[in-house]
């Protein structure tokens, strides 16, 4: 096939033009370059509470799994006061780089900005969703030496003694203290709030007789229940918890409607390249679910989740909302 003057200049062009955009693109790509590498250092995950309790167990368990996934340590760094206020907002303040993530809970992201006035962050706002890792069910549990055997006994002898009987919290504004207000607001019965600086020493206080009932995540009880220096007298789901399935629900049990547990989730200061956040979801999700972490969580009435960013996200909303219909309804204040 002949070709004329002009069809081969139109040739060269498009050829011409061809290497231009290629060469343009691969320019753009080198100018672009790889990414900075994450972590590039240690990554600390601030836990607002003390040692020993769900939220540092389940915080210590994935950091161990990311220190493996990423080839990077993480560290937790236990914050706690202010029922979880002084982490969080020490969190929320941090770069937003990655390296410093935040054990949300419903404390912290839920009960606090409803309860206290001039919280120094907002829980949506101020943080970027990585993962809801974790549920926990509350447990209702009391001191072998008061004579009630079932939820409906308690009532019966808390009204019997208004005001003698003692109920022991994690802390003021604490998830325990939340899931004890409701229990009193809706069965009409008065009992005396001891808060504790943190699960140990409440627990402590509790084995030993000091205060005569709990309630808190069935994972810090359970061992005790077990062994028979507690006694376990309903669950704050509202169906019965596999493992604990012999353990009727409060709601059940005389108090329909009751509702009230824990949560456990990673998140991160807003602005937090979205890279880095999926990046950490996705490890998370596969730390949580691995057969070591969720056997274990399992095997303590915890219901291993792993969310995505945008499910932790309305997780986070939507318990905002509940818990502060509970908090008006109940009438809880600060004491």
């Amino acid at each position: 096939m002949r070709t004329t003057r002009g069809s081969r200049f139109w040739l060269y062009a498009a050829a011409l033009l061809g290497r231009l955009a290629c060469g343009g693109a691969a320019a753009q790509a080198a100018s672009a370059g790889p990414g900075p590498a994450y972590p590039s250092k240690p990554v600390r995950i601030i836990v607002a509470f003390v040692p020993g309790g769900g939220n540092d167990v389940i915080a210590r368990l994935v950091a161990q799994k990311l220190s493996a996934s990423f080839g990077r340590q993480f560290v937790v760094d236990n914050r706690p006061g202010a029922g979880g206020t002084i982490g969080a907002e020490l969190a929320a303040k941090s770069p937003p780089d990655g390296h410093t993530l935040f054990l949300a809970g419903v404390a912290t992201h839920a009960i606090n900005p409803n309860l206290q006035k001039n919280v120094p962050y907002d829980p949506v706002r101020d943080f970027d969703a990585v993962s809801l890792m974790a549920t926990a069910p509350t447990l209702l549990a009391v001191h072998p030496s008061l004579p009630a055997g079932t939820v409906k006994q308690f009532i019966a002898l808390a009204k019997s003694r208004p005001g003698e009987i003692n109920y022991a919290s994690s802390g003021h504004g604490s998830s325990s203290q939340l899931a004890a207000e409701l229990f009193k607001s809706l069965t009409g019965t008065h009992m005396q709030h001891v808060p504790y600086k943190g699960i140990g020493l409440a627990l402590n206080d509790l084995l030993s007789g000091q205060v005569q009932v709990m309630f808190n995540a069935a994972a810090a009880l359970l061992p005790h229940t077990k062994s028979g220096r507690m006694r376990a007298l309903g669950v704050g789901s509202l169906q019965r918890v596999g493992v604990i399935a012999d353990i009727p629900t409060i709601a059940e049990s005389g108090v329909p409607g009751y509702q009230a547990g824990s949560w456990y989730g990673i998140v991160a200061p807003a602005g937090t390249p979205a890279p880095i956040v999926n990046s950490l979801s996705r490890e998370t999700a596969v730390a949580i679910k691995s057969p070591e972490i969720s056997s274990k969580l399992t095997a303590e009435a915890t219901l291993v989740i792993g969310s995505t960013p945008e499910e932790f996200t309305a997780h986070i909303k939507d318990e905002l909302s509940r818990i502060g219909k509970v908090i008006r309804e109940a009438g809880i204040t600060m004491e």
